[in-house]
């Protein structure tokens, strides 16, 4: 069995980012009277977008997220759509978390949340958890079951599961283009990465339409799930629901790979690695796309086309937060060095176009 201190913790709840508990019960137990005392509140602290809570009732553990502090475009972190979006899926896809409560009246606490069931487990981050050590076996099966989740989304059926108000589905593979395209024009700033060439290359290359229209997460990731804390090879939970849509899986795969580091990439991809891709027994990218093939039969000829795509829309969320922080929209230190971080990867987008004309 393995040791429980490997289990996913929250810490204290940063300064400027506290909640009003005393609303928030008063909601919970309106919807579910058996709730009792107060509950101790931690913060998780991954993710740079929406904020999660634990809420540690007596005897029953609870997960609070709500957008950023100060944050007002509703768009970007709708927390209503993602709750409803994870009520769709969870009958026909069970690693969906349990909503319990979804509030929508802006006067508890000045925003729309949810809250969901906590699913107790391991979550893989940059590293594993110190003291879980894994055979190279058994790290490959956990890479496996961790594929084989987007797999097991990627097969259902919009309209068979009841998933078709999720997205508008066709036409999604020019959407993106051009709306990553717009969205990385708008933030742009002189002397930074440019990527008019990389957009070029992606309107010219993109397919005429979707491979397959499917239920797409659209930031699937190790750390965007929950092992099994006494089998973790297991994966028990996924997270982080708020952009999947109806899409391409071919684009959703691409987005996955931006963060898909091996072991044998250069040292400043290395350096970037934000999950333990890179251990003995991690199948490479090449592998993953074959891998995928193997299970979904969907065609990967053109892998090289939603590779490029995953790493410029990648890219642009970089641009976008170091654009805040250039314009002194945020303070953060750890975003200075985004600007240099979208100029490699505008570097591997050129690499690998490059690589795809040979």
């Amino acid at each position: 069995m393995t040791d429980r201190t490997l289990i996913d913790r929250p810490g204290r709840v940063r300064s400027g980012e506290e909640l009003d508990i005393a609303a928030i019960d008063a909601v919970l137990k309106a919807r579910d009277p058996g709730l009792e005392g107060t509950p101790e509140v931690r913060q998780f602290s991954g993710g740079a977008s929406n904020l999660t809570y634990l809420l540690a009732y007596p005897g029953r553990e609870l997960i609070l997220r709500r957008p950023p502090f100060g944050h007002k475009a509703k768009s970007a972190h709708d927390m209503v759509r993602e709750a409803r979006v994870m009520q769709a899926l969870r009958p026909v896809y069970p690693y969906v978390p349990q909503i319990v409560a979804l509030c929508d009246d802006t006067g508890v606490m000045g925003c729309d949340f949810f809250v969901m069931e906590r699913i107790r487990g391991i979550i893989p981050r940059q590293d594993l958890p110190s003291g879980l050590d894994l055979t190279v076996e058994e790290t490959r099966r956990l890479c496996l079951s961790v594929i084989d989740r987007l797999v097991e989304l990627h097969g259902l059926d919009p309209q068979a599961s009841g998933l078709d108000a999720l997205g508008r589905g066709e036409g999604y593979v020019r959407r993106q283009i051009e709306g990553w395209s717009g969205r990385f024009r708008a933030v742009r700033l002189e002397g930074g990465a440019d990527f008019e060439a990389v957009m070029a290359w992606l309107a010219e290359r993109m397919p005429a339409g979707e491979a397959a229209i499917r239920a797409v997460h659209n930031d699937f990731r190790l750390d965007n799930v929950v092992l099994d804390p006494t089998e973790p090879t297991r994966v028990i939970a996924v997270l982080d629901w708020e952009m999947a849509t109806l899409g391409d899986p071919l684009m959703d795969l691409g987005n996955s790979l931006a963060y898909w580091v091996q072991a044998d990439d250069d040292p400043t991809f290395l350096a970037l690695r934000r999950q333990p891709t890179h251990l003995p027994g991690m199948l490479t990218r090449a592998e993953v796309v074959e891998y995928y093939h193997a299970r979904t039969g969907l065609p990967v000829g053109d892998m090289d086309f939603y590779l490029v795509y995953g790493l410029f829309r990648l890219a642009v969320i970089v641009q976008q937060i170091y654009y805040r922080y250039a314009k002194g929209q945020t303070d953060n230190p750890q975003f200075a060095r985004f600007g240099d971080v979208a100029r490699y990867l505008e570097h591997r987008c050129r690499a690998a176009i490059k690589a795809a004309a040979k």
